[in-house]
């Protein structure tokens, strides 16, 4: 006889493991330590970094050079890091470990695919956050 069915049907009940949840395209928790809380420097600092990011690409697409390439990767990573945007931080390291950008077109095209990406992401994330809330129903 059982104890407690209700246990019994818990125990029976398959257990779907849940997607893991993607991680914001900024760490606020991250960006936090550096504006020592003030969410007014925060936005600010966000704003700032998300009108940078598109010619911080643009430097990166129109590199000639295999120092211009590395020039611009590396300041993408860098401002990328500061706020925690650490998916446009890791393709910009994958960028500037390029050393041949700019003579292998292929390997140049699938970093710059990714930079695009992660930098879409996180201008659009930045966007959203800038929008005004909408009451849900």
């Amino acid at each position: 006889m059982l104890d407690n069915p209700e246990m019994l049907q818990s125990e029976m009940t398959p257990r779907v493991a849940m997607p893991a949840r993607q991680p914001a395209a900024i760490d606020h928790v991250h960006l936090r330590r550096y504006t020592m809380g003030d969410l007014q420097l925060e936005r600010e600092v966000l704003d700032l970094f998300a009108s940078e990011l598109p010619r911080t690409l643009a430097s990166l697409q129109s590199a000639s050079t295999i120092n211009d390439w590395k020039m611009a990767a590396h300041t993408l990573k860098g401002s990328a890091r500061t706020v925690g945007a650490w998916r446009v931080a890791a393709a910009a390291v994958d960028a500037e470990r390029i050393s041949n950008a700019i003579e292998d077109p292929s390997g140049k095209q699938a970093v710059l695919v990714s930079c695009e990406r992660a930098v879409r992401e996180a201008v659009g994330y930045i966007s959203a956050l800038a929008a005004p809330q909408t009451p849900s129903r």
